[in-house]
């Protein structure tokens, strides 16, 4: 299968007072054509900043990318051409309508949005009611399929997508990835960056940053494959105090909440529950609910931070 993005070796540093701050660390991966790929990470992993660069808004201190076939640097005028870029911060007219943005980016690449109708019309059919109202005064998911029809206006071959869902509603965002899919089904290769872990199993292959760094690329079920430890959800009718007792036992290995429930893992691979029941009891924990469970992207996330 041909690549559709390549990246080699990129380091970027920016310069803070007398601080150099590290944003890229050795950066390496590719990108299949038609893939969906992920960049998974909270803000400040350097996500954003690799996507300047991958869409040549900014130059890397060392290494190199290639994105569709063309250099970063040497082709940024024909690379611009040919790729979709959504910003994660909403960065059309707010003044113009949404007509009138959608008009004024195909113009810019000299096309109209008749010409790609086809394309964007699974997205446009949903703001059209609202073609006359000013970008500005749109709702959030609104404005994200505005942004997102604004960067296919000119039928790309790669989209980026920076954190694309970030602030939007739940519907909004299965709204969005459904979208994603059809999209990619015609033959799109997109590059989405997010900070929301459970929005990785959605992609064909992730990248999980952390600190400038990528720790492992993977396909979703291929990274949970490789938490080989038994994890367990743990949970009761204080979570502060069961949280503070179970990173005191000296048998439990890491101890992170997840939404109602605390998920453990033993240093003892082999370590009963019955004894740490009885000893959280002791404690004098109320409504006790412990269970084995299967690892997320998550559970792996943290895994590999704590490495």
């Amino acid at each position: 299968m041909s690549t559709a993005v390549k990246v080699e070796h990129v380091f970027k540093t920016f310069q803070s007072g007398k601080t150099q701050i590290e944003a890229l660390k050795d950066i390496s991966f590719d990108v299949s054509k038609g893939e969906l790929f992920g960049l998974i990470g909270p803000d400040g992993a350097g996500k954003t900043t690799l996507f300047r660069i991958l869409t040549t808004l900014m130059i890397a201190n060392k290494g190199n990318a290639w994105v569709d076939g063309l250099e970063v640097m040497g082709d940024y005028k024909e690379i611009r051409k040919r790729v979709g870029y959504m910003p994660g911060r909403f960065s059309l007219y707010q003044d113009l309508t949404v007509e009138e943005n959608l008009s004024f980016f195909a113009t810019l690449f000299n096309t109209s949005l008749e010409e790609n109708y086809d394309l964007v019309k699974d997205i446009y059919v949903q703001i059209e009611p609202f073609k006359t109202r000013r970008a500005g005064a749109l709702s959030g998911g609104m404005k994200q399929k505005l942004a997102l029809s604004c960067a296919l206006i000119h039928s790309p071959n790669v989209l980026f997508l920076d954190e694309p869902t970030t602030g939007v509603d739940a519907v909004s965002r299965q709204e969005f990835w459904e979208l994603l899919r059809k999209l990619q089904l015609q033959g799109i290769t997109i590059v989405v960056s997010t900070p929301y872990m459970d929005e990785a199993s959605l992609c064909d292959r992730v990248a999980l940053m952390q600190d400038g760094k990528i720790m492992d690329i993977d396909s979703p079920k291929g990274i949970t494959g490789k938490f080989k430890k038994p994890l367990w959800a743990m949970s009761s009718a204080d979570m502060y105090k069961l949280m503070h007792d179970l990173r005191a036992d000296e048998r439990i290995d890491t101890c992170y909440p997840f939404g109602q429930h605390h998920h453990i893992t033993f240093k003892d691979d082999h370590q009963e529950v019955n004894p740490i029941e009885n000893f959280l009891i002791d404690k004098g924990h109320k409504g006790l609910s412990i269970e084995k469970i299967e690892p997320t992207i998550e559970d792996c996330f943290m895994e590999l931070m704590n490495r």
